[in-house]
């Protein structure tokens, strides 16, 4: 059990390292209190720049691969560990203990994380996210639609316990999206300039 224990809350901490929140402060801007309000890549992006807002992406995708790969290796012997820490890790992204629970919407962690589990599927979808994202504009649409993909290339797998997980990453992420979804019915979502 302490394996599991040390992996969740490990990966929970560094999952909750707010980059996008921590560039901006470095820029003397209060993220949380620009643009759309979140502290990922995409709001980053389009408050402050393009260079903060790839950095961003870049940090939040690293630390879910960094968390998953870290105790994966202290504990390769240990079962489903590399599971609890993928979980972990975006949970602590979309509530970072260090904003009082408040976080991202855990698509660049998401990714970060199921690179190390199952490279296909996330790479997959981070092809496919790029490519929405550079025809449609939407970050939102990107998010959901390519994920929507890795998961259906994930449900291919015989390891039922990776299906859950892109299952359960997936619902959280339509969770943590659900206002964009609302404004891309009505036609509301705004688009990033690329």
């Amino acid at each position: 059990m302490l394996p599991y224990i040390v992996a969740a809350v490990g990966s929970f901490l560094l999952g909750s390292i707010p980059f996008g929140w921590l560039i901006a402060k470095f820029k003397g801007i209060d993220i949380k209190k620009q643009g759309s309000g979140n502290i990922g890549a995409t709001n980053v992006y389009r408050v402050i720049g393009k260079k903060e807002g790839a950095l961003t992406l870049l940090l939040d995708l690293l630390k879910g691969s960094f968390a998953v790969a870290l105790f994966s290796f202290i504990y390769r012997d240990v079962h489903l560990v590399n599971i609890v820490s993928a979980l972990a890790v975006v949970l602590g992204h979309d509530y970072s203990v260090f904003l009082l629970f408040k976080g991202g919407k855990g698509v660049a962690t998401s990714y970060g994380s199921t690179l190390v589990i199952y490279p296909l599927a996330a790479l997959s979808g981070m092809f496919i996210w790029i490519l929405i994202l550079l025809t449609t504009k939407y970050s939102s649409l990107a998010a959901l639609l390519s994920f929507l993909i890795a998961t259906l290339i994930a449900l291919s797998s015989n390891d039922y316990y990776v299906r859950i997980l892109f299952l359960i990453l997936y619902i959280l992420m339509i969770y943590k999206h659900r206002e964009n979804i609302r404004r891309l019915f009505r036609k509301e979502e705004s688009r990033v300039k690329i």
